[in-house]
């Protein structure tokens, strides 16, 4: 069994994802109670948009979590807190105020989180950069939450201390505050604000980045236990997406794309995967090693060549958006599921 670089950084950086999953389903599940508990117009409108971002932004993190390819389980405190403000909120000793009063300091839990795990991934690896980088449409959104949530905490608390309708051109300088923080942040904050998830050709993009930059970090390194480690670390995301691009996108796109064209497909990938049989059993301190490593390159990157070209191609024109995104829902599940099983 090759080594794979399920190390001690990566491992935690895996459990802090995890524990990022976890409280974006409590964030969801919040939103819709406070849906039930509020008939303000304004405020339902601002709850339903931040519900709507953050079931979006659950998938994002999935796939960032099954891009990342190292799995972790959410720490038994995090599930302890979980558990505990989830019965808070179904609860009826918190009042709405309070309710979203601690909303908020998950919102802003969740925003430290992330942004805590991107300067972590600065210090590991280029491949986890790569494979974390949707996180930060994520981060941002949440900032955005936080500003809004402001807003509407403002305006319960002087309901709930006064009776009286508290001044609305707070809702003004929500506005305006969210308007100078999009203005620093540019698209990134609305990048894929009306997509239920990434559709097929960013998902598979994603991994030909992080599996490229793999192979540069291999090749740059003289220590074979890391060599040996980069490689079982391409070893293992290349299984999991030829598996599952096999399982779900060539059968799907073969009936547009050609027979021909998709067993060119099936047939590189084979031979990639036999390549990688016949690493596996090279020393790592070897030359020939690194020359295999090359040559395994050449095959890969003439597939990825194939794929980002005419079969992006071919998705594009055959396709909706709502169609790619349902593939790229499917092909991230199967390799989660493959991914799961290799690590038995």
């Amino acid at each position: 069994m090759v080594a794979t670089l399920d190390d001690t950084k990566r491992s935690a950086i895996a459990t802090k994802l995890a524990d990022m999953k976890a409280l974006q389903q409590l964030l969801i599940q919040n939103e819709q109670l406070f849906l039930k508990e509020t008939n303000d117009s304004e405020i339902s409108k601002r709850f339903q948009d931040m519900l709507n971002d953050d079931q979006k932004n659950l998938g994002i993190l999935e796939t960032v979590i099954v891009q990342y390819g190292v799995h972790g389980e959410p720490k038994d405190t995090i599930k302890e807190m979980v558990e505990k403000i989830g019965q808070l909120m179904q609860g009826s000793k918190l009042s709405l105020y309070e309710k979203v009063f601690q909303h908020e300091l998950l919102k802003h839990q969740q925003v430290m989180s992330g942004l805590t795990v991107h300067k972590a991934a600065q210090k590991v690896g280029a491949d986890v950069m790569l494979a974390i980088g949707p996180l930060n449409a994520i981060n941002f959104e949440n900032r955005a939450h936080q500003e809004q949530l402001k807003g509407v905490l403002e305006i319960l608390g002087v309901r709930e201390l006064t009776g009286q309708e508290a001044d609305q051109g707070i809702w003004a300088r929500v506005q305006d505050a969210m308007a100078a923080f999009s203005g620093v942040v540019g698209s990134v904050v609305t990048q894929n604000s009306d997509k239920q998830d990434l559709n097929i050709q960013d998902l598979i993009r994603l991994d030909h980045n992080k599996v490229n930059t793999l192979f540069t970090e291999l090749l740059a390194s003289n220590d074979p236990q890391k060599i040996q480690e980069y490689f079982g670390q391409i070893y293992k995301d290349l299984s999991a997406h030829a598996e599952a691009e096999e399982e779900v996108v060539y059968p799907r796109v073969r009936p547009f794309y050609g027979q021909n064209d998709t067993q060119e497909l099936y047939d590189e990938q084979a031979e990639m995967k036999k390549m990688l049989d016949e690493i596996k059993a090279i020393d790592p301190s070897s030359s020939q090693f690194k020359d295999k490593i090359k040559q395994l390159m050449d095959v890969v990157g003439d597939h990825i060549r194939q794929e980002e070209s005419t079969m992006f191609a071919a998705i594009r024109n055959n396709l909706s958006t709502q169609e790619s995104e349902q593939l790229s829902t499917e092909f991230k599940a199967a390799k989660s599921k493959i991914a799961e099983k290799m690590a038995k």
